[in-house]
């Protein structure tokens, strides 16, 4: 490989890094489908305001932060096993 080519090259790869860890580290899980709470709601025939739309948009907070705690936890789980037992790859 040529010198002049291998500097553009290491910043190719380093800008691509660092896009790429940027991109999906904090993003939240879908609770139940890709659908906006709203539009969910409304679609089971709950009118915007009344109790029972308050309750949906309720259960799906707490569905996708379950599932972002399942994820910390995971993660979390990983790590310590990792650093647990060194000798496994």
């Amino acid at each position: 490989m040529p010198l002049a080519t291998a500097p553009r090259l290491l910043v190719a790869v380093l800008l691509a890094v660092v896009v790429s860890a940027c991109s999906a580290r904090y993003q939240t899980p879908v609770a139940v489908g890709g659908d906006d709470d709203d539009a969910v709601c409304q679609s089971r025939g709950y009118a915007a305001g009344s109790p029972e739309y308050v309750a949906c948009r309720k259960d799906r907070d707490v569905q996708r932060n379950a599932a972002t705690a399942r994820a910390d936890r995971r993660q979390r789980d990983l790590g310590e096993y990792m650093l647990n037992h060194p000798e496994r790859p």
